[in-house]
């Protein structure tokens, strides 16, 4: 029964993120905003509830493993595994906008949270732990810092010429919304139509998310695995599918820059809005996550910035997102062996 309850689950997560994807890219064709930035929110934020809920419901019935662990896990296996898959799948392009600012956040936010669970190196004798002015504070610089991204993207913008180094006048999507135009086979989708899109997506993600945790955590505990590696890996695992889906989809999709803006957007909630939530209802404590794990969360976002200056400029190849699976792959043998 948990078997058929796992597939079912993954179906609704594939489905669910093919009409968010399909509905979030109407609406940004509808009010001209960029593609990345309807990643960045709506997207991210989406695709990010499965985590939202685990990690809350964890924290509020004093479960910090699972809440911590859900959202380090998730980071690790959005960039290692998503961008290793998409990379795989078709090479991702790297805009100045990308380098010089979103991925430098996402590695910043991810030092944050280095800095948070870090009280042992600042303080001999104390406990590891996210206490509510941590999560505060965290929720304050989420909300500045996607208030800062959207305000700069849009003035961009709005300069002549400009491509805002995002690529949005040449991207696939924009090629063929183009295309589409011209031939006049399609029209745009009406804006209640795109709602319903969306709306409808995120359910199907949420709830085959939580169908398809469930019923992988009771396999898991079936087969005896301790619950600090639930967390990191199934239950992140789990709760990063719709990512995972929607990322996949958007690149096949040719709206790779959503793809992008997804994972990055993703990693910056999980850690300033979820963490952040998380530790203002109920103070976090590390437990059975450990160091090395926070420190995984920061050198994916640091491979994934020298990613821009390797052999071929400002693009994840495929050989690149080969390593990146490679060193997931290496981080599961260390936790379970």
């Amino acid at each position: 029964m948990d078997i058929l309850l796992l597939l079912v689950g993954l179906g609704l997560i594939l489905g669910g993120a093919n009409f968010l994807t399909d509905g979030s890219a109407a609406v940004a064709q509808r009010f001209r905003v960029p593609e990345f930035i309807i990643g960045l929110t709506i997207v991210a934020v989406g695709t990010s509830m499965p985590e939202l809920v685990v990690s809350v419901l964890s924290a509020a019935a004093g479960n910090s493993d699972v809440a911590i662990g859900n959202v380090v896990g998730s980071n690790i296996f959005n960039v290692f595994v998503i961008l290793g898959i998409c990379a795989l799948i078709r090479p991702l392009v790297l805009t100045k906008e990308n380098i010089r600012r979103d991925i430098p956040f996402g590695m910043a936010a991810s030092l944050v949270l280095l800095a948070v669970t870090s009280d042992r190196l600042v303080c001999a004798g104390a406990t590891d732990r996210i206490g509510r002015p941590d999560g505060i504070v965290m929720l304050a610089l989420y909300i500045g810092l996607m208030w800062y991204m959207i305000r700069t993207t849009k003035r961009q913008r709005s300069i002549p010429g400009a491509t805002t180094g995002m690529n949005v006048p040449v991207s696939g999507a924009a090629l063929k919304n183009g295309a589409q135009h011209a031939e006049g086979t399609k029209k745009p989708i009406a804006l209640w139509l795109a709602g319903v899109m969306i709306a409808g997506g995120l359910a199907g993600l949420v709830f085959g998310g939580e169908m398809f945790l469930k019923s992988a955590t009771a396999i898991a505990r079936t087969l005896g695995i301790s619950e600090s590696v639930i967390a990191i890996t199934l239950v992140a695992g789990g709760t990063s599918l719709p990512e995972l889906a929607s990322s996949v989809v958007s690149l096949l999709k040719g709206k790779a820059e959503m793809a992008l803006g997804n994972v990055i957007g993703s990693n910056i909630a999980n850690i300033l809005l979820i963490l952040g939530i998380s530790a203002t209802i109920h103070p976090l404590t590390m437990g059975g996550i450990t160091l090395t794990d926070i420190l995984v969360v920061v050198l994916s976002s640091l491979l994934l910035f020298m990613a821009a200056f390797t052999f071929r400029s400002k693009k994840l190849d495929r050989w690149e997102g080969a390593i990146f699976l490679a060193i997931y792959i290496a981080y599961i043998w260390y936790l379970v062996r």
